[in-house]
């Protein structure tokens, strides 16, 4: 028996919003396009343009409006599955869309301050670059799963995390890929290596833990 779709307006809104801007992309940048689909198990896509990548790349630009939208709406359907269900507010919503664009914004922009002053700009533009690929990837996964939960099953646990283990696991391949590239110097400054994770990748998101459990 099929389930009764109920449908949520604002919801399904926002998530055709993110796939009019993943069509846009294909469409502004087809062959990179293809190329960045495959890009989890070849590291081509990411050797072709790191080199053309400039300071806002409009086709990473594009994908991340769609992970986050995606993200805000996957993010509401946990929550209400998860924790309570409560009604969709518009200026709730938006609050969340723009509090996840501006975290990693944010962490972006103390990043490349960070590249600058200790004049690793090319190191540190090559390191994000690959990361924001892998994070954009990741919306697709964020943007399926959450059309899949509103309209051809019930959201269940298991789907959940079973999409949280999976956009883990695309950004850890990220994160190794990243450091198979820079091994040698990554190693060479192993100590400032792990200040800057524990700083910039790990920090952040603890603060952000234990504001939003507080």
């Amino acid at each position: 028996m099929l389930r009764t779709i109920v449908l949520n307006d604002w919801l399904t809104i926002f998530l055709v919003l993110g796939f009019s801007f993943i069509c846009l992309t294909k469409f502004l940048y087809e062959n990179r396009f293809f190329s960045y689909l495959g890009v989890i198990g070849n590291s081509k896509y990411l050797k072709i343009y790191t080199k053309e990548q400039k300071f806002i790349d409009l086709f990473d630009a594009l994908l991340f409006v769609n992970f986050t939208l995606s993200a805000a709406v996957f993010t509401h359907i946990s929550y209400n599955t998860l924790v309570t269900p409560e009604p969709f507010e518009l200026s709730w919503f938006l609050k969340l869309a723009l509090g996840i664009s501006s975290f990693i914004l944010i962490k972006v922009l103390l990043e490349r301050l960070i590249g600058s002053v200790f004049e690793i700009d090319e190191l540190i533009d090559s390191y994000l670059f690959q990361k924001t690929s892998y994070l954009n990837y990741s919306g697709f996964i964020l943007f399926f799963s959450s059309l899949f939960m509103l309209f051809a099953t019930e959201p269940s646990k298991a789907l959940i995390f079973t999409t949280i283990g999976l956009v883990t696991l695309i950004n850890l391949i990220g994160f190794v890929t990243t450091f198979k590239s820079h091994q040698n110097l990554l190693l060479n400054n192993f100590f400032y290596f792990i200040l800057y994770l524990c700083t910039l990748e790990i920090g952040p998101y603890l603060i952000s833990y234990k504001i939003i459990t507080a």
